[in-house]
């Protein structure tokens, strides 16, 4: 008796989920449209209005994501994915969008086909897991200790960004900045800790190539009394301290009441006696320079300085900790804890020079620094930002190679491969899985019909003779040259991408749209604002007997 109702409510449910699918997948298209321009080095730039009104000119996916503010949850998720592959491998954040983008729009047919969104998601499991194989088939071993290898791939990588017009300049600093700042764990696993060591330091002025990596660190501090120290000193010893080197202050508020006269001065003896003491413990290791995070007062610069010892105070934690690592020192919470053995040696040369308006202290010239400064140079802070960015991603590549040294073709060769291989393999997938398989594969065509795209080529005919020279799985190497659009061998061409970048592209762009796909109802937990002067919510009227015996029941 009931078996039509629950026919009906069935339909009506899978109607609303097939519309929040529907909207889901128009909201992720919508993101990859936005940036699928700035895919490959003849992409376009955007320029954006940031939060607090300042320009922002780039084509790095992650950085124009990042300014959108979009309403939709779906887009704000496709978004996401941009950050976390930005954090991830630095690379292919353009990439993982327009992929998972392209996912979305193959798996609305079979929605519409009334096919369990499940389902989908099995088959697109089932193609990631193939293509990851494939990638490790086609994938190349390189050397890290090859430079020139190590500076075509980085090349390759970046040269779809802004700074490729500047040569090799951003390639030579991210492999020299990560070769000083890679540290080995044994068992031939190298880590790179680009965030905490590798600090850059945008200076504006000069031009572009005057940037370069010091071997040491570098920041915006001048020495305490400039008059009386020293401001370049060859081969220091340096001692630093993140504690203040004053008297110290009570935890909390003491008053002290004083009765006699030469009470004050004793206490203000005691005062000087311990700075005195502090300084003493501090000159026992012939220091040349002292550095702490905290303050230094007047009479401890007196002390240093009597000494011919300089001395700067207020420094970031995160730049001593550079300091540290760069000459060998150890930072040290309490002078009377000092040994020989805290005191950093391994710096060259101390020097504090006027670069533009403002004084910048340099400690270069380390024995074996394990952290760095990038010193940039540029014309104008739009162009140093876009610049640092780009570093950033070179950087992050740089690394990629240093942890796992393998290489892929680029110039969308990968994607072809693995869509050839796939579309070969649903033949012997069984079942109703075999059409989702196959569209997964159609998908990762994506990327280089995209490229076809932004070089201006004839796309149909690019695709078609590209699709046919990977028809059977073969010619691997056989891509798009994203400057001039044309059908080349990319070992010849020295396209290349880091093998980190395209699994890591490939499996978040596959597992965000599966996750996109269970979805089938967004539930709003936001309480609607009230228009101000609005009353609250009425309540329910309840209807007397005496209401309905006034009212008039026929009309006049």
């Amino acid at each position: 008796m009931h078996a039509p109702v629950l026919v009906l409510r069935d339909s009506l449910k899978r109607e609303s989920g097939r519309k929040v699918h529907h909207a889901n997948i128009q909201a992720a298209k919508a993101v990859a449209d936005i940036i699928r321009t700035t895919l490959g080095p003849r992409s376009m730039l955007k320029m954006l209005l940031d939060a607090s009104g300042g320009i922002v000119v780039t084509n790095d996916g992650n950085a124009i994501l990042r300014e959108l503010d979009l309403a939709h949850p779906a887009a704000k998720s496709m978004i996401e994915l941009s950050r976390t592959q930005d954090e991830e491998v630095g690379d292919g954040t353009t990439s993982v969008i327009v992929l998972g983008g392209e996912m979305l729009h193959v798996a609305e047919a079979f929605i519409e086909k009334n096919y369990h969104p499940t389902v989908i998601c099995r088959a697109y499991s089932k193609a990631l897991e193939d293509a990851i194989a494939v990638i490790d088939k086609i994938a190349m071993s390189i050397d890290v200790n090859d430079r020139p290898t190590m500076l075509g791939l980085v090349k390759s990588c970046i040269g779809t960004k802004f700074t490729s017009q500047f040569g090799d300049l951003i390639a030579d600093l991210a492999i020299d900045a990560t070769s000083i700042v890679g540290v080995d764990l044994g068992q031939g696993i190298r880590e790179v800790d680009i965030k905490k060591y590798i600090k850059v330091e945008k200076v504006p002025g000069g031009q572009l190539e005057d940037s370069k990596v010091l071997k040491g660190v570098m920041f915006n501090k001048d020495v305490v009394a400039p008059g009386k120290m020293k401001r370049k000193i060859v081969n220091p010893r340096i001692i630093l301290l993140d504690c203040p080197v004053e008297y110290k202050k009570g935890e909390n508020q003491t008053n002290a009441e004083l009765v006699r006269e030469e009470d004050w001065e004793v206490l203000l003896k005691m005062e000087e006696e311990y700075i005195e003491n502090m300084c003493v413990q501090i000159l026992k290791f012939k220091p040349d320079l002292v550095i702490t995070e905290k303050g230094l007062s007047d009479l401890a610069c007196h002390y240093l300085s009597k000494a011919g010892v300089s001395a700067i105070r207020r420094l970031r934690k995160t730049d001593n900790n550079r300091i540290a690592k760069a000459c060998g020192a150890t930072i040290v919470n309490r002078p009377d804890e000092l040994q020989e053995s805290d005191v950093g040696t391994g710096a060259g040369l101390f020097e504090v020079k006027k670069i533009g308006d403002e004084f910048f202290a340099f400690i270069v010239d380390c024995k074996d620094p394990k952290a760095c400064t990038v010193l940039m140079r540029g014309a104008s802070k739009d162009l140093l930002n876009e610049v640092e960015r780009n570093l950033q991603d070179a950087m992050s590549v740089a690394r990629n190679i240093l942890k796992n040294p393998k290489l892929l073709p680029g110039g969308g060769a990968t994607e072809l491969t693995v869509s050839a291989s796939l579309k070969q393999k649903s033949s012997s997938i069984e079942g109703i899985e075999k059409w989702p398989y196959e569209a997964a594969a159609i998908a990762f065509e994506a990327i280089p019909r995209t490229l076809a795209q932004n070089c201006g080529v004839n796309v149909i005919r690019t695709m078609t003779a590209l699709q046919g020279k990977h028809a059977n799985g073969e010619n691997a190497w056989i891509g798009i040259d994203g400057n001039t659009g044309e059908i080349t061998d990319m070992k010849e061409r020295k396209i290349w991408d880091a093998y980190n970048v395209k699994a890591q592209t490939f499996k978040t762009a596959i597992e965000s749209a599966c996750m996109l796909l269970r979805i089938d109802d967004i539930v709003s937990g936001i309480k609607k604002k009230q228009a101000p002067g609005a009353q609250g919510p009425s309540k329910p009227k309840i209807e007397t007997e005496a209401d309905a015996d006034s009212e008039q029941i026929l009309p006049d």
